[in-house]
């Protein structure tokens, strides 16, 4: 398999010592007969995690970021780097990861079966509990909330079909082919960290391409749910910029009603788990016009690539919010609305043909 192939993995201070060893054995012990590369990328660098870095992977190139530049930029540093060397495809990996042997070579060949494909996620199982998933791809709910497919369900292989369409692939383990990153760009580095891959996955759609799930590409992700303020501030303000980024102008209009009573839910939600002051301050954003112009430029690169319309988007999304980590009476009269209203739009989105 005559391919070129960049791994690209993250670190963030601490973060090496914890969990490299385990990831970077899977990396050598891959059975991918083409080129690989291998990134690492250290945000918030000191003399101490290079050094750490060049002792552990003196094959890799080092990618120093002084700052913490977050996931979508980091990520984006060495992909940049691998089109800039002609790599066909770039993998990214969590450093909390363990690939089974020939998850790389399941990727590639996976990708290989169609031009269509954007975009391939391993099988994410977790760690150390081996016989559960993670995520066989992730889903969108159609107000933007994004989560993993299958999420703690014990695997069952007769259940799971190779090359099953998802909305968007995990960037925990996820092969993207450089070709249709070029064309579409990279992460959206404003997002700073969560929501970006379900962004990219989102306009690799609307562009025609697929994204993926490559059943046999297995992956273990050692898994933990962080319930941080900083982790809900991310991922509330992201989705609300991924939705107003993504969705036509007159599908935003359609949503708005189901978009209010969610934000009344959700402010809710913020002051009894005590992120209140970081809801607000999402809110306050959208009165500032520095927001107004990163939405308004990322609708016009949106349109550039749009060949996809909303109407059949849906088709793939969900009016049911399915958080594994979060359980309450509130959301399951919050899903029986949103379930009944996301029916509704879908008529509507067929009907006028959007």
């Amino acid at each position: 398999m005559n391919k070129r192939v960049a791994i690209i993995l993250i670190n963030y201070k601490e973060y090496a010592k914890k969990y490299l060893d385990d990831c970077l054995y899977s990396i050598r012990e891959q059975d991918f007969s083409g080129l690989v590369k291998l990134y690492i990328v250290d945000n918030a660098s000191s003399e101490e995690t290079v050094s750490y870095l060049k002792d552990k992977a003196p094959e890799a190139e080092l990618i120093i970021n002084k700052g913490n530049d977050g996931f979508a930029k980091g990520n984006n540093d060495a992909i940049l780097k691998a089109i800039e060397e002609s790599f066909d495809y770039v993998f990214l990996l969590n450093m909390d990861t363990i690939a089974d042997k020939s998850a790389l070579s399941k990727l590639v060949e996976s990708i290989e079966k169609d031009d269509k494909i954007g975009a391939v996620q391993s099988r994410l199982m977790l760690h150390p509990d081996k016989e559960r998933i993670n995520s066989l791809g992730n889903s969108t709910h159609f107000l933007g909330f994004g989560f993993c497919l299958s999420y703690g369900d014990k695997y069952e292989e007769e259940k799971v079909k190779d090359l099953e369409k998802i909305f968007y692939p995990s960037g925990a383990a996820v092969l993207f082919r450089v070709s249709v990153l070029k064309e579409l760009g990279l992460f959206d580095e404003d997002y700073f960290m969560y929501s970006e891959d379900q962004d990219l996955g989102w306009r690799i759609w609307l562009a025609g391409y697929l994204c993926v799930l490559s059943k046999d590409s297995v992956v273990y992700h050692k898994y933990e749910f962080a319930r941080s303020i900083s982790k809900y501030y991310y991922m509330d303000r992201n989705r609300i910029i991924t939705a107003l980024k993504n969705y036509r102008l007159v599908t935003l209009i359609i949503l708005a009603p189901a978009f209010i009573v969610m934000e009344i839910g959700l402010l809710y939600f913020s002051i009894k788990n005590g992120w209140y002051k970081e809801k607000i301050k999402i809110w306050l954003e959208f009165f500032t016009l520095d927001f107004w112009k990163k939405i308004k430029k990322g609708r016009k690169e949106v349109i550039k690539i749009r060949k996809v319309k909303d109407k059949d988007l849906f088709k793939m999304m969900s009016g049911k919010i399915s958080y594994q980590e979060i359980s309450s009476p509130l959301l399951f009269v919050a899903n029986l609305f949103l379930n009944m209203y996301f029916i509704f739009v879908k008529f509507l989105l067929r009907l006028f043909n959007i």
